[in-house]
């Protein structure tokens, strides 16, 4: 257990109290340097044993405006969110401290203990094993997740409910469960022991020694504050480009077969988006002027506005770089609409932020790992992902730039940065080849249209949304 690896003592409260504000102040103040990070503390446990008592001490030790409090009712898996889609909003920036009481455990726990068909012991094993990936997720992008469960004997659990006034019992139901239930009890330690071999478990019984066991274990994990690693171990295999990437069709559509299939096609896509029961996620990535916007605004084209949402995705704010880089995607993905569509999306880090040196070697490295997690805990929950590159040659790119800048109305498409970006053509071609192999997956293909001719690459998107919907 973790709580054997740390010594705790009482100490004295106030200066504890001191120790604490000045390593929440010193965390603070390490946003945007080296060192930066946050942290996550997760609160989970038997109900009585005092999660809240401690949690309260903590505040009143601390600079209380600097530590946030999160609390929810336990709540049941869906089909359709992934275990972390409910807290993501919630993932705090550098500096910052953020207390979860409910989380995706305790989710977890709710979901074991009271759906009709409960989890089986694999799948409870795999959600952890896909929570504590996420959670080294967090870790790499310099969220520290602690995690503590507060325990309760049986019969001191009894006692405090015998000594409870009976106004305050309907606040006690965590996990909905009968607390006067000894086999209820059993059962939930003997599902929360499967995953808190790495969380401090704090002995409920004693509440002074309680709060400060909490407070010291705080306290450690704020002074842990070493330097972001830079170095990279092991060397890098470039992958192979492909044969299309260097030579898309050039073969033109006839406009007048283009506008019969279209009229077709854009209708049969709508139809399937409307009618699929499951989320469904389009992204487009792909070289500047390939027609990204084009083909959005055709598979659009018979949706109601209020049907979808259409991100576009530009640098990075300020406030969006304290945080994990997946994050500003995370909080994007909600249950308002069931169709979304990126253009431009979590792939900048392996394309546009690798080639111009915004993310570290080690940063984009790993991300390919950390996208192929992120897409596969979305598949595993009724969505259904259809990423795009489009390519086109270096001169007609060229082109196309200045057919947009010879149109009033659409220049506002081209920039010196679009320009500029031409001289890093090669390089953007090898990051390209080495995200199609390491994130070309069965449950999240790529599809590559490779094509000069823009009517043919509209017709080609349409038709492969309608393959990866299995629609005919």
């Amino acid at each position: 257990m973790l709580e054997q690896q740390l010594q705790f003592s009482l100490r004295d409260e106030d200066q504890l109290s001191l120790d604490l504000i000045e390593a929440q102040y010193t965390l603070k103040n390490t946003r945007d340097r080296n060192n930066a990070k946050s942290l996550v503390i997760l609160v989970s446990g038997i109900e009585l044993a005092g999660k809240g008592e401690a949690v309260k001490q903590l505040r009143e030790w601390v600079d209380p405006r600097y530590l946030h409090v999160k609390a929810d009712i336990p709540r049941l898996f869906t089909e359709k969110q992934t275990f972390w889609q409910p807290y993501t909003r919630f993932i705090p920036a550098e500096g910052q401290i953020q207390v979860m009481f409910g989380n995706w455990y305790s989710d977890l726990l709710t979901t074991a203990m009271h759906v009709s068909k409960p989890l089986d012991e694999t799948m409870f094993e795999s959600y952890i094993e896909c929570m504590r990936a996420y959670e080294q997720d967090l870790k790499n992008n310099h969220v520290d997740v602690i995690k503590v469960w507060f325990d309760l004997p049986w019969k001191a659990l009894q006692k405090r409910l015998d000594d409870m006034d009976v106004s305050e019992q309907r606040w006690h139901k965590l996990h909905g469960l009968d607390w006067r239930n000894k086999k209820q009890y059993d059962t939930l330690q003997k599902l929360r022991q499967k995953f808190t071999d790495d969380w401090l478990v704090i002995d409920g019984e004693n509440e002074v020694l309680r709060n400060q066991q909490f407070a010291q274990y705080i306290l450690h994990a704020l002074k842990q504050l070493p330097k972001h690693k830079t170095t990279v171990r092991t060397k890098w295999k470039q992958a192979a480009i492909p044969e299309a990437l260097f030579n898309p069709s050039i073969e033109m559509m006839d406009a007048a077969a283009y506008k019969a299939e279209l009229k077709k096609l854009t209708r049969k896509v709508s139809d399937a988006l409307r009618t699929d029961s499951r989320n469904v996620i389009i992204t487009f990535e792909g070289m500047d002027a390939a027609g990204k916007g084009g083909a959005i605004k055709r598979i659009v084209k018979k949706l109601d506005p209020r049907e979808y949402e259409i991100h576009t995705i530009a640098a990075p704010e300020k406030f969006e770089l304290r945080r994990p880089y997946m994050w500003r995607f995370w909080t994007k993905l909600t249950e308002t609409h069931e169709i979304t569509i990126f253009d431009r999306t979590w792939y900048g880090r392996v394309l546009v932020e690798r080639v111009e040196g915004f993310a570290k070697q080690i940063e984009w490295q790993r991300a390919y790992e950390e996208i192929n997690r992120f897409e596969k805990d979305l598949t595993d929950n009724q969505t259904i992902l259809i990423k795009f590159w489009l390519a086109i040659s270096k001169d007609e790119q060229e082109t196309r730039f200045k057919a947009r800048e010879a149109v009033p109305h659409k220049r506002f498409k081209i920039t010196a940065d679009d320009w500029r970006n031409r001289k890093r053509w090669d390089d953007y071609l090898n990051a390209a080849a080495d995200m199609l192999a390491r994130t070309n997956t069965e449950y999240a293909p790529w599809y590559v249209i490779a094509n000069n001719d823009k009517y043919s690459a509209r017709i080609q998107v349409l038709q492969a949304i309608l393959k990866q919907l299995k629609v005919d």
